[in-house]
């Protein structure tokens, strides 16, 4: 899977969420960045990367 075909999806489920109180959803693809702001006012940062396996853990893939 592909990380913008990831990003494009994660939008999708979230934009398409009921019950979890979202008021706006941004996409910044320059910056994979997904904005979330909920009914109370409240903002999340989701930042998408690419990750690859290493020995004993996870590392972000340049």
């Amino acid at each position: 899977m592909e990380l913008n075909y990831f990003r494009d999806r994660l939008f999708d489920l979230l934009n398409d969420s009921e019950g979890m109180g979202i008021a706006d959803l941004n996409a910044d693809e320059r910056n994979s960045l997904l904005t979330v702001r909920t009914e109370e006012g409240n903002v999340f940062e989701i930042v998408c990367r690419q990750a690859a396996g290493k020995e004993g853990g996870w590392t972000t893939a340049n």
